[in-house]
């Protein structure tokens, strides 16, 4: 369909338009009420004990739940790419729970399972201690990044077909080494974006996360519970607005890495 100049001006105008107001005017406001004090001011504010803690704690989350997230949504693609089974499609919705999911249910969930009188709170009583501390932190941020690198797999195995699979196995190579050396190879660009896709998600995870931490200070509070908790809390709306900042560089980082990596994936 050809549109009129004037069509496609409008159009543009009322995208930018949207854009502006919606995301680039707050990000702007936020930058100038984090640097009007300056720099120094603003790197006092991120480098005192509860943002170092905080930013470590982030990092610790990120660091487990990439690793888990990896290993369950390649083994979960290749379930549901290269076998049929009985509840396929039952298992195709769980996978996309998490998109539907409010993020404060998942949190309730979770204290419903692994909290006192929960399914499985007898395990406070062995010493381990799930909900108001770190595993539980990492199960709800396992929870809402759970379909990203699944997602991100799954179009390529179809795309890739299981031809060279097969005639590796017709070859003599195990399962594993089929895998190592066939499968993996094949997946890594589809692997990489599902990785970068959940680094950022975990990084930026309040919802869930908030419903199972006592958001303590230097105890179980991450970036984006520091920032609830300046501006909430502590009414200190310039610390908000530094550890805000903060996020904001990490994701600009992210969004670095995605854009690099969909330009390399599209030159192969």
């Amino acid at each position: 369909m050809k549109l009129s100049a004037f069509t496609r001006i409008s159009l543009r105008t009322v995208a930018l338009g949207y854009l502006l107001i919606l995301l680039v005017l707050p990000l702007v406001i936020i930058l100038l009420r984090t640097f009007e004090r300056g720099i120094g001011t603003f790197l006092d504010s991120i480098t005192t004990p509860a943002a170092i803690s905080a930013f470590q704690l982030s990092m610790l989350i990120v660091v487990i739940v990439v690793p888990l997230n990896v290993v369950f949504g390649v083994v979960t693609a290749l379930a549901l790419v290269r076998s049929k089974f009985p509840g396929r499609s039952l298992m195709q919705g769980i996978v996309d729970l998490p998109f539907a999911v409010s993020p404060v249910v998942v949190g309730v969930s979770l204290i419903l399972l692994w909290g006192a009188g929960g399914w499985f709170g007898g395990l406070e009583s062995v010493g381990f201690k799930v909900i108001f501390s770190l595993p539980g932190m990492v199960i709800a941020t396992i929870f809402v990044t759970l379909p990203f690198v699944v997602r991100e797999v799954e179009p390529v195995l179809h795309e890739i077909g299981d031809d060279q699979e097969q005639a590796a196995a017709t070859l003599g190579a195990s399962r594993w080494q089929t895998f190592w050396r066939i499968t993996l190879p094949a997946i890594r660009w589809g692997l990489t974006y599902g990785v970068v896709l959940t680094v950022a998600r975990a990084l930026g995870e309040f919802g869930a996360v908030i419903m199972v931490s006592t958001a303590l200070p230097g105890k179980s509070q991450t970036l984006t519970l520091l920032v609830h908790g300046r501006y909430i809390n502590d009414h200190n709306t310039f610390g908000a607005y530094s550890a805000a900042t903060l996020l904001m560089g990490m994701a600009l980082i992210v969004l670095l890495l995605m854009t690099l990596l969909e330009r390399k994936r599209g030159t192969e």
